[in-house]
């Protein structure tokens, strides 16, 4: 059986309106980890786990994040001229080959489902896999490299999953663990956003997926779920409904929440300090940080 995943959507529709005033004009998947932009990680990891089609799902004002991937043909000559190889390979790394990239509108908001199905029409009858750019994921092996590489020998549908503690669970999609061997559990059951005190388990879904057609199909009829919006957890859940495999996969790695104020700067810290040539004097700034807010006290 082909379990070939080359195929990723990217859902890059959101406002960001979290991080206002920032993303008044600038895209929140544009804004960067040390000097990378959000988009350019995920774009990466996919890449990594052999993803071959980037297809993102947009919406008005995200032409910034269009042109992101495009060519640069004067900063190209400029840093050519002036000698600076390095950097001129760390811009070409950023460049997308055309053909391999698609943009596609979402004209309504209507939630994450309903982005994911924007996309249908590019998918046909394989595979595919979903990353939301707003979990940055660092491991040894990328997330979805480790999922794939599952993935081959399940089947079925598969997400990410993480522990959570019992009062976060209502923020999350969350698996009800029919077992579990190794990283991988198998569901019986997801709820989206369960009210406090009814989650079925604390293994949470974070945003990553390996998906079906069927999962697209599903998607056109389940209606509106949690928040008034097209769920993709309501469509993935008609498959355990429906007999079929759904996987959770626990990926080895330290997963940041960049959608929040809070984790984008705890990965800031985290990417900086595990970069060689910032780790020493960015530490001793945060040294002398803590040491100063210790005398305050």
């Amino acid at each position: 059986m082909n379990r070939k995943v080359s195929k990723a959507i990217f859902p890059v529709a959101g406002l960001g309106t979290r991080f206002l005033p920032a993303t008044k004009s600038v895209p929140k998947e544009i804004m960067t980890l040390v000097d990378r932009p959000l988009i350019q990680y995920a774009i990466d990891e996919a890449r990594a786990a052999g993803i071959e089609d980037f297809i993102f799902v947009t919406s008005r004002g995200k032409s910034a994040l269009e042109d992101y991937f495009d060519l640069a043909p004067d900063l190209e000559a400029s840093l050519e001229k002036a000698g600076k190889t390095e950097l001129l390979e760390v811009l070409r790394n950023t460049n997308m080959d055309s053909g391999t990239i698609a943009y596609l509108r979402q004209h309504k908001a209507l939630g994450l489902g309903h982005a994911v199905s924007c996309a249908s029409k590019l998918i046909g009858d394989e595979a595919f896999a979903v990353i939301l750019t707003d979990d940055v994921i660092a491991g040894e092996k990328p997330c979805l490299q480790q999922m794939i590489e599952a993935y081959q020998e399940t089947g079925g549908a598969m997400v990410a999953t993480m522990e959570v503690s019992p009062e976060q669970t209502s923020s999350y999609g969350v698996l009800d663990i029919a077992d579990q061997n190794g990283p991988i559990v198998k569901a019986k059951g997801m709820v989206e956003k369960p009210a406090a005190g009814t989650a079925p388990s604390n293994l949470a879904v974070i945003g990553r997926y390996i998906l079906t057609p069927q999962v697209l199909a599903n998607l056109e009829t389940v209606g509106r779920g949690a928040g008034g919006e097209i769920q993709l957890t309501d469509a993935i859940a008609e498959e355990i409904r429906a007999g079929r495999d759904v996987f959770g996969y626990r990926f080895d790695g330290q997963r940041y929440d960049c959608g929040s104020k809070a984790g984008f700067l705890q990965a800031t810290v985290a990417f900086a300090l595990a970069r060689d040539e910032l780790r020493d004097e960015f530490a001793e700034f945060l040294t002398q940080m803590h040491a100063v807010q210790q005398a305050a006290q």
